[in-house]
C-alpha cells in the first residue's frame, strides 16, 4: 500500500515538535514558514487527526494523537536516512545526518576539534549541532532529538550509556593577588566566607552547594553569571573567586587579566566527562563513527585522563 504522506512532511512535523514553533522549524529546515505550515496541515488531512495546537504568538505543542506519532515520525525518519547511508556506505562513504548534542559550558573546548576533525574524515555527513544545558542534552537523547551528547556525569545516568572520555577534579581559580594563589592547595573551609562567583546555568549551584557540605560549609553566592568567561574575568579583577571542572588552556582571562589556579584539598570526587546516547537506541554507523572518534581524539593511550 502506497503511503499516503512524505517523509519531508515527517521531517517538518518533527522540526515544529522539536523546535517548539513553525518559524523555528523552518530556519531549521532551510524551508519557509508557509511551506512547513502546509506540509504539516495536509499531513494532519492524510491521516485524520490533529497533531499541533497552533497558539497566535505562543508557538505551538503537541496534542495527545501528535505525541504518539511523533516517536513513530522519528523513527521512520531514522530508517529512511540509513537506507540512503547504507547505500553510500556500499560505496565507502559514510553519510547522511548526525545530531551531536553538547553541554554548552563545554561546547568551546570540544566542538571546535571534533567537527573539524570528523568532517575532514567523513565530508559527507551532515552533522548538526545541539547546545543546551545538562538536563536538556538528556532529554534530547532520551527523545531521540539527539543521537549522542557531549556532557558531564552527574549522579544517575539511568537510561543513558555513557562512555568516559577524561576525569577531572574541581578546582578553584582566584586572583592573582589572592592569598592563597601560589599555594599547592586551598579548603573550601577557608574560602566560606568569600564572595563565590558561579556559572548561572544547573548544575553549577548544585555542584557548589554540594562541595562545600562536604566540608561543613555552605557558600557565599555573590554573583551568577550565564557566562563562564564573565565568570572568569571577575574572578581576574578581585571579585570572587570560583568552582570550576574544566581545565582552560590559559591563565588569563578574556581582558587578558591574570588567573592564579588553586587545587582543591577536600575529599571531592572526580567529575567525568562522557559521550552518551540513549541505551534504548542503536547508534546509526554515523553515531559509532563519531563515538569512536571522539574517544581516539579525547581519551589517552591509557585510559581516560584524569586532572588533578
Amino acid at each position: 500500500m502506497t503511503a499516503s504522506f512524505s517523509l519531508r512532511q515527517l521531517e517538518y512535523f518533527v522540526a515544529v515538535a522539536d523546535t517548539g514553533s513553525m518559524s523555528a522549524a523552518a530556519v531549521r529546515c532551510h524551508a519557509s514558514q508557509a511551506s512547513i505550515s502546509t506540509a504539516i496541515a495536509d499531513l494532519e488531512r492524510r491521516l485524520g487527526v490533529q497533531l499541533l495546537i497552533r497558539r497566535r504568538a505562543k508557538g505551538v505543542s503537541l496534542t495527545e494523537a501528535g505525541s504518539r506519532i511523533l516517536g513513530r515520525a522519528q523513527a521512520m525518519l531514522i530508517q529512511a536516512d540509513e537506507i540512503t547511508a547504507g547505500a553510500r556506505a556500499e560505496e565507502g562513504q559514510l553519510a547522511g545526518r548526525l545530531k551531536v548534542g553538547c553541554y554548552a559550558a563545554l561546547i568551546p573546548f570540544l566542538i571546535p576539534l571534533l567537527v573539524d576533525g570528523f568532517t575532514r574524515l567523513h565530508p559527507a555527513v551532515d552533522l548538526e549541532l545541539i547546545e543546551g544545558q545538562q538536563d536538556e542534552m538528556r532529554q534530547a537523547l532520551m527523545q531521540g532529538s539527539c543521537d549522542v551528547a557531549l556532557l558531564y556525569a552527574f549522579g544517575d545516568e539511568a537510561g543513558l550509556s555513557c562512555t568516559t572520555l577524561r576525569r577531572s577534579r574541581p578546582y578553584v581559580i582566584v586572583a592573582t593577588d589572592h592569598p592563597v594563589a601560589g599555594r599547592e592547595s586551598v579548603s573550601l573551609a577557608d574560602l566560606a566566607d568569600e564572595p563565590l562567583i558561579i556559572y548561572a546555568e544547573p548544575p553549577a549551584r548544585q555542584n557548589a552547594e554540594h562541595w562545600f557540605s562536604l566540608v561543613g560549609a555552605r557558600p557565599n553566592i555573590r554573583y551568577r553569571s550565564s557566562s563562564i568567561e564573565a565568570v572568569r574575568s571577575m574572578v581576574a579583577r578581585g571579585l570572587g573567586f570560583a568552582t570550576l571542572i574544566q581545565t582552560w588552556p590559559t591563565d588569563s582571562s578574556i581582558e587578558g587579566l591574570p588567573l592564579a589556579s588553586v587545587p582543591l584539598s577536600d575529599p571531592i570526587d572526580s567529575v567525568e566527562l562522557v559521550i552518551a546516547h540513549a541505551s534504548h537506541v542503536t547508534p546509526t554507523h554515523r553515531a559509532r563513527a563519531f563515538l569512536q572518534y571522539t574517544e581516539k581524539s579525547l581519551v589517552g593511550p591509557t585510559g581516560p585522563d584524569t586532572i588533578d
